[in-house]
């Protein structure tokens, strides 16, 4: 969905400037820590996965979404989805496997892997020219809004992954993601010397370039 999740590469909201990584601490304040540690904690229930938990947080009204620090977005997509998986329900507790501290730690550890063979090959290959579709869906994409409609080359193939627009809806599905290399000029009609964007995109975001 483009929403106001979406502002990577959009004019008129000045320059980025970022905290030196090497000075800022991971966390601002101790609820931060507790948040981030809740999330994770309530993850491991198996009641959804990270891409329906990225989606729970963008379908904030736009307005609460940008007035949120990063970690209090993430407590709202967290208060959501344990509202639709009726978590907070006594009843809904039976069965559950809570995590212990040696759990999640070996779940931290192991990542989620996103692999997943594909039963289709592969539409493009290394060197094609290919053009971002442009994106309308209400629901969770990975496509930048501000990579919509432009052509770039494929630079590399990255094998087929989960779909993370399918898998926001619980349907583990595998396609191809590339790659993709644009030149500034098709992102933001400007041209600096060497200047080059690479983006991963799955296969349903591309169309064969013009």
């Amino acid at each position: 969905m483009n929403g106001a999740h979406d502002l990577g590469g959009q004019n008129g909201l000045g320059a980025i400037n970022p905290e030196p990584e090497a000075t800022e601490p991971v966390f601002h304040a101790e609820w931060e820590r507790r948040v981030f540690a809740l999330t994770l904690a309530a993850g491991m229930l198996g009641k959804w996965n990270i891409d329906e938990a990225r989606y729970a947080r963008e379908r904030q009204h736009p307005v609460t979404y940008l007035s949120n620090s990063y970690y209090e977005n993430w407590l709202a997509g967290l208060e959501l989805l344990l509202q639709e998986k009726k978590l907070l329900e006594t009843s809904a507790n039976s069965g559950l496997q809570i995590p212990t501290p040696t759990a999640a730690a070996k779940f931290l550890a192991k990542g989620g892997p996103t692999l997943m063979q594909s039963a289709k090959p592969a539409r493009f290959k290394v060197g094609e020219k290919v053009r971002v579709k442009r994106c309308y869906t209400n629901f969770h994409t990975r496509v930048p809004r501000y990579a919509q409609g432009a052509v770039g080359i494929i630079a590399a193939t990255r094998g087929s992954h989960i779909f993370a627009d399918e898998h926001s809806k619980q349907h583990r599905i595998a396609e191809h993601l590339y790659s993709v290399r644009f030149q500034e000029q098709a992102l933001w009609n400007r041209s600096h010397d060497n200047v080059d964007v690479l983006i991963d995109l799955w296969e349903p975001y591309l169309d064969c370039g013009q």
